[in-house]
């Protein structure tokens, strides 16, 4: 019985000691703050990671495509269209100015106007005075005689101040509705360019094709005319006169035979000095070409460039703008957690704790 008693005793401090390190270690991890708050999501991370790549070779690869834009013809129609609206708007703005806005059009005007008084009918003209009845008085101060016209007037005012405002507002949808139609309008024209500039690639490429095949056409007929003429003289011509002819090589029209050549005649002579005429004239037209394609390449690059720091000017406008609407409303939400911080503070935490409600906290990990 007394065994049995202490080892029972033992086992249960033993529990006891164990319970007791288990709590020391679960206090540790639990009030160890670097430990139970610190988590790091490595899948996530690794997501964000890519996903950042991701956007940054986008956004690479649509500021290459916006620097490789060669089309001149839109960029020259985007700078006269810019031009154009500014101009209209303008000359829209001083008409409206000179139309619209005149002093007599004010709402105040007649409290403001000058001649008012002058131009105001006096309250009795004479003694027939249609206005004034047979068993009327003089009008007296706080009647309001002319109610039913004024009132009439304000309405009317009304109505034209509410027209004014409406044909104000179909107007700036007519315009925001022409600049979409121009903007699609551009892109077509963009891809009509492109279409157009392929189109003049290949039919140039094929005229080249034919020119080259011309080319050898004439140069084969041109040989084998040369050849018959070679044929003929030798069938109908006298190796023992003095003929020129008879000098003529089998190896070519501009090859001789040396024993029996008497030199080159005038013609002969005449058609050399042309032959180099026509070679140099060749020459200076190849290289005028030469010259007129290079300077074609040179405006092409620089229109291309200049339409490139046009778009990146209106993509970084566009950014301004995005960056100053979000500080405005980030701006809109710090004011609102300030005011929702301040209704906190004074209508509902009233209330406030003292030391010993803190004292309570982390004193068992359970």
């Amino acid at each position: 019985m007394y065994k049995v008693d202490i080892q029972a005793d033992l086992r249960e401090a033993a529990a006891v000691e164990a319970r007791r390190n288990r709590e020391k270690q679960r206090q540790s991890r639990i009030f160890n703050a670097r430990y139970r708050t610190m988590g790091v999501d490595i899948e996530g991370l690794k997501r964000q990671v890519e996903e950042r790549k991701l956007r940054e070779n986008i956004e690479k690869r649509r500021e290459e495509a916006f620097g490789k834009v060669q089309c001149d013809k839109v960029a020259q129609m985007l700078e006269e269209e810019e031009h154009q609206r500014k101009k209209q708007l303008c000359q829209d703005l001083v008409e409206f100015r000179e139309r619209e806005q005149q002093p007599s059009t004010r709402r105040e005007w007649d409290i403001h106007d000058p001649e008012a008084v002058r131009k105001g009918q006096p309250a009795r003209v004479s003694d027939d005075d249609p206005r004034c009845g047979p068993s009327s008085m003089q009008c007296f101060a706080g009647e309001d005689l002319n109610f039913v016209a004024r009132q009439k007037l304000q309405k009317e005012h009304n109505k034209l101040v509410l027209e004014e405002q409406r044909n104000e507002w179909n107007k700036k949808l007519a315009d925001q509705q022409y600049l979409d139609l121009r903007a699609w309008e551009l892109a077509q024209l963009e891809e009509e360019c492109r279409r157009a500039k392929a189109m003049a690639l290949a039919d140039f490429n094929r005229a080249q094709a034919a020119e080259v095949a011309e080319q050898q056409r004439v140069s084969q007929q041109r040989e084998q005319d040369d050849n018959y003429a070679e044929i003929h003289n030798h069938l109908t011509g006298n190796l023992l006169l003095e003929d020129p002819s008879v000098a003529k090589s089998l190896l070519g029209p501009h090859r001789v035979i040396t024993d029996r050549w008497k030199g080159m005649s005038p013609e002969q002579l005449q058609a050399v000095w042309q032959m180099q005429k026509e070679q140099c004239r060749e020459n200076q037209r190849l290289r005028q070409l030469e010259r007129q394609r290079d300077a074609e390449w040179d405006r092409q690059g620089e229109l291309a460039a200049r339409a490139a720091m046009q778009m990146e000017e209106q993509e970084q406008n566009f950014r301004e703008q995005l960056k100053k609407s979000l500080d405005d409303y980030n701006r809109e939400l710090a004011d609102a957690q300030k005011s929702n911080l301040k209704y906190l503070e004074k209508e509902v935490y009233t209330n406030a704790p003292t030391a010993h409600y803190y004292l309570q906290f982390n004193t068992s990990s359970r």
